[in-house]
């Protein structure tokens, strides 16, 4: 994860973007928007369809949306490993195997 987070602070700072456009919104918008265009890749086709058609993609979509992530939990002083497992945990008290089976 850390080589994650240098190398697209590497990219940022390369092009000049590390502070023009890191802010809280709108990384949140373009996150949103790449997360529609991954979503895209699944109209009018069944999953099979899709996936077989658009992996390449699909791949390529997923990619920016962990991008976008990573840079808006950066831009919230949010540590990703730290907020995964504490909702994971949150998640393993609200539906527990036996209940939710």
């Amino acid at each position: 994860m850390d080589t994650i987070k240098k190398d697209v602070h590497q990219f940022l700072v390369e092009r000049g973007w590390e502070n023009q456009y890191q802010v809280p919104k709108d990384l949140a918008i373009s996150l949103t928007l790449e997360a529609t265009e991954l979503l895209e890749c699944f109209q009018w086709k069944s999953d099979k369809e899709a996936v077989a058609q658009n992996r390449a993609a699909m791949s390529e979509e997923l990619a920016d949306v962990f991008i976008y992530a990573t840079q808006l939990a950066t831009a919230l002083d949010l540590d990703i490993e730290t907020i995964v497992q504490e909702k994971l945990a949150k998640n393993a008290t609200k539906y527990p195997p036996k209940s939710v089976k």
